[in-house]
């Protein structure tokens, strides 16, 4: 009995899920079953094995994603320069006196974090070392605590740089520069809602984010030295991109330079941290460039087996609203990220889901930040919830269900931001244009 190509990609489908699910390496389980698949559609075991020769180093030479260790070894040595102290220092003076004040100086310091980080998981532990102990001291609620940090992690994954559009630009063939750019504006309207939602529940709650300090206007001003490494470093990366100065692997690396600049100005380039950055960044690039590769290795072999094509010829037949199919892809993604990581999701489903939107006529750039911001979700929601099991490794003393609980009502801020893109996609197209332009 013969079994057609298609009939082996979706076993395949369901053999990765279910190695996923016993708890083999995503990167391990997408390369494992992209052989085996592979060799099963071909018939050909020379052919599979030649995946093995040729996609490690492909991957691993690849000039486009030299951007990864760059920008992972500058939120690295952001992170040891103790430029996050300060950052949530300046914020914290100037947003302690409102109801739930510091927790919304947590979001706006996350959000200034993850434009030099890049990656949610990084933002969170750092904002929670840094955040947790001076909410704890003004007597503020665990949940809301945790929940804003675990929250605002997830900003890192939004605002560029993201390793999350790099991942994505990179299986979608777009330019990082432009999904980076295309970010900005929804990661400020993000960072908004996740303020909104604070207010919201200090208004209903007294007593879950009560008023910090009182600190005069000089004091006020004379912390927004702590927000100058951010801003610098942002602007000098970001903008260098935008306006065509250097490349984003050039401001991957030009990015690490000003970050190690600022660990020499504060004082913090021992050689102690700077071994710390250099190892935490070579783990780090090591667990995506292993994705990656297994990732690559898997979509060669939907590729062969005609999944990805068969698909978008069916949903291309449908008479429905795109924006109907376009609802159903989001949600999936949406339940797929509460089960497996959101960077392995990234290159696991765009070659399926994106010629898809293609046909439907919908911009790639925008369905890139749609699909970031939905990958939020899983970093925030049970069982995966990366964000908020490292919350529970920073807070040890407080149980996973309450940061889970806090965590509940920023979900809904997320919803309307994605609601918002959705309906005025201008707003994730507009700076790519001008880029264009």
């Amino acid at each position: 009995m013969t079994v057609s190509p298609i009939a082996i990609g979706v076993i395949g489908v369901i053999a990765l899920l279910v190695l996923l699910y016993f708890g083999m390496h995503i990167g391990v389980a997408m390369g494992l079953v992209g052989f085996v698949g592979y060799w099963l559609c071909l018939g050909n075991i020379n052919a599979a094995v030649g995946l093995f020769k040729s996609v490690p180093y492909t991957t691993s030479a690849s000039f486009n994603l030299s951007v990864i260790p760059m920008f992972i070894l500058m939120g690295q040595l952001a992170y040891y320069g103790g430029i996050s102290t300060e950052l949530y220092a300046a914020c914290y003076k100037f947003l302690s006196r409102l109801k739930g004040g510091l927790s919304i100086a947590t979001i706006v310091a996350c959000a200034g974090f993850a434009a030099i980080c890049g990656s949610s998981t990084a933002t969170t532990a750092t904002m929670g070392v840094v955040c947790m102990p001076e909410m704890r001291k003004y007597s503020y609620k665990d949940s809301l605590s945790t929940g804003s940090i675990s929250a605002g992690g997830t900003l890192g994954i939004l605002i560029p740089p993201s390793v999350g559009f790099i991942l994505y630009g990179t299986s979608a063939e777009i330019g990082i520069g432009k999904m980076f750019v295309a970010g900005i504006i929804p990661g400020i309207i993000l960072t908004f809602c996740y303020i909104a939602v604070i207010m919201v529940i200090c208004r209903i709650d007294d007593k879950a984010g009560p008023k910090g300090p009182k600190y005069s206007t000089r004091e006020k001003f004379s912390a927004v030295r702590g927000l100058l490494p951010v801003i610098f470093l942002f602007l000098l990366v970001l903008g260098g991109i935008f306006a065509g100065w250097f490349t984003p692997n050039e401001g991957g690396a030009i990015g690490a330079a000003g970050a190690f600049l600022f660990m020499l100005i504060n004082g913090k380039a021992t050689f102690r941290n700077i071994l710390s950055a250099l190892m935490d960044t070579i783990t780090t690039t090591a667990m995506i460039f292993l994705i990656m590769i297994g990732a690559y290795i898997f979509g060669y072999f939907l590729t062969v087996s005609g999944c990805p094509t068969a698909l978008a010829s069916w949903v291309s037949s449908l008479s429905v609203s795109p924006y109907i199919v376009l609802g159903f892809i989001l949600l999936l993604y949406a339940i797929l990220g509460c089960f497996v990581d959101s960077l392995p999701l990234i290159v696991l489903l765009v070659p399926i889901f994106l010629p898809i939107v293609e046909i439907l006529g919908f911009s790639s750039i925008w369905f890139g930040v749609l699909m970031v911001m939905i990958m939020q979700l899983g970093l925030i929601t049970p069982p995966v919830g990366m964000c908020c099991y490292v919350m529970a490794g920073v807070a040890k003393d407080v149980p996973l269900g309450t940061i889970f609980k806090g965590t509940a009502p920023f979900i809904i801020g997320l919803i309307v931001a994605v609601l918002v893109v959705i309906m005025i996609p201008e707003l994730a197209l507009y700076l790519p244009t001008m880029m264009q332009a």
